[in-house]
């Protein structure tokens, strides 16, 4: 079975959101991901981790607020943000970490 860490320390392009089931803003962030999945396609890896579930991953990478979004390629965080993204400003983000 693939662990947080097999897919956080590949090299292929990582975004994890970090999210909670409570949280409304984590509600709204979810089809803005599907959307920016949609367009990427394979050029990007999007995994969503339950905060309440993973607390030990949560805490290690100091999240305090959801949806936390951080990009990773292996093993290094290349940038992270809290809060709600769109869809726009999301996809102009990864755009530099695409090539």
């Amino acid at each position: 079975m693939e662990t947080f860490n097999d897919v956080i320390n590949s090299d292929q392009l990582v975004l994890v959101d970090f999210f909670a089931t409570w949280c409304q803003p984590c509600k709204t962030m979810h089809p803005i991901l599907e959307q920016v999945k949609s367009v990427l396609k394979s050029r990007i890896r999007i995994i969503k981790v339950d905060v309440d579930k993973h607390g030990a991953t949560a805490s290690l990478y100091r999240i305090q607020s959801v949806p936390t979004l951080i990009l990773f390629r292996n093993g290094e965080v290349l940038w992270r943000t809290s809060g709600v993204v769109d869809k726009t400003e999301l996809l102009a983000t990864l755009d530099p970490f695409l090539t």
